[in-house]
């Protein structure tokens, strides 16, 4: 690893998802990317140090949308007492390959949504090392009974503008996402509004049919959580929720790369059907035992059992992954239904125009990862050039 903070550094014969052919990245001594030019056009800094990378792939770090919790916090249960380890966590999930992530709230009472957003807005106008809090992400309340998953029915609220004022408080500055059920909007009016708040509106835990899931896009949702997960399969006279959103040009789904939530074979479908990043990108969903070993841990008021890293309740309920993000790109291209550049990008462009943020390009900071594969092995590793603040 490099530290970009003292002198240029001009990185040759990169390959960068986005870009075609080799390129070069010219990094400045404040660690800023100042440009990416295709290889041979010149502009090399005088006194940089020079890094071939010999064709290896050059990306931003990962950026995870949908996080429960990691080193055994679930985001939920945040108080004065433990949102000390939202450090650990930022700084574990950094040497994770991560840049950015938001904190996800599942399903519970509103007292402890309401706690948890308190501390992260505390926290994100003191953040330093580590990776960012961008905001949070809220999954519930509003979630269909019928498709709640592991989120408990105890919880779930009924979809009204009045509701939603009751959950956000104070704090609709924090929620960067929230997933819904559309079809319990009775009023169409709940999707405008939080658009009208600057939240990412996505769609999840629902019985929508396609014509539901259409009438919300029209309302402003822009995303879907978790592909296949807790929605009606896609069937050959009703495409439902996931398949009016395939379908659309501005609504981008995530998913989920663990080969259990989702097998290779219906991955390798939606894939090809949503040209890849340009309607997808990747997700952990992981949750707090993230970190630690396999075993059985406490969540909310009931157990999960963590075998290889798949997480389940008690009644078999598939609950979420303790496999980090970039596993995922590991996996695809391990699974043979992704090239690499698109895995890539599948965690860390996508993810970023999901929610409004820049790719990869000149003048952001250059939190960089190099990218390699192993012809012989067949194994993508990763590790980061650069630590910059």
């Amino acid at each position: 690893m490099i530290q970009a903070t003292q002198n240029p550094v001009d990185i040759i014969n990169a390959r960068v998802p986005g870009y075609k052919d080799l390129q070069m990245l010219l990094v400045n001594q404040e660690g800023i990317i100042e440009q990416i030019l295709p290889m041979g056009t010149g502009g090399v800094h005088s006194r940089a140090l020079l890094l071939d990378v010999a064709g290896d792939w050059i990306s931003l770090g990962g950026v995870d949308l949908q996080i429960n919790g990691a080193l055994g916090l679930a985001f939920p249960d945040l108080t004065a007492l433990n949102a000390h380890l939202l450090v650990k966590i930022s700084q574990f999930l950094w040497d994770a390959g991560v840049d950015g992530f938001l904190p996800t709230l599942v399903t519970t009472s509103v007292e402890n949504i309401q706690r948890s957003l308190a501390i992260i807005a505390e926290v994100l106008s003191s953040q330093q090392a580590g990776a960012k809090i961008l905001g949070v992400h809220l999954e519930g309340p509003f979630l269909n009974f019928q498709k709640r998953g592991a989120h408990p029915a105890e919880y779930l609220l009924p979809l009204t503008i009045d509701q939603v004022k009751r959950v956000l408080g104070n704090y609709a500055h924090v929620v960067k996402v929230i997933t819904l059920a559309p079809e319990l909007d009775l009023t169409g009016e709940v999707i405008p509004y939080l658009r009208s708040l600057g939240i990412t509106v996505s769609l999840g835990h629902s019985q929508a049919t396609a014509v539901q899931a259409q009438r919300a896009f029209e309302q402003g949702a822009t995303m879907v959580t978790h592909a296949f997960n807790t929605m009606p399969a896609l069937h050959h006279r009703e495409p439902g929720l996931l398949g009016a959103a395939i379908i659309h040009p501005d609504v981008m789904c995530s998913f989920i790369a663990d080969g259990k939530h989702v097998s290779p074979t219906m991955l390798q479908i939606l894939l090809r059907a949503s040209y890849q990043e340009k309607g997808l990108f990747l997700v952990s969903d992981a949750l707090a035992p993230l970190g630690l070993p396999d075993g059985v841990y406490p969540w909310d008021s009931r157990q999960i059992e963590v075998k290889n890293g798949t997480a389940q309740l008690a009644d078999g309920t598939l609950s979420g992954t303790t496999l980090p993000l970039l596993v995922g790109v590991q996996n695809l291209v391990k699974w043979g239904i992704c090239d690499v550049e698109s895995a890539i990008a599948l965690a860390t462009n996508a993810p970023r125009q999901a929610i409004g943020l820049l790719r990869i390009a000149k003048s952001q900071p250059a939190n960089l990862l190099r990218w390699h594969w192993d012809e012989t092995t067949k194994e993508l590793t990763w590790q980061r050039l650069f630590t910059v603040s």
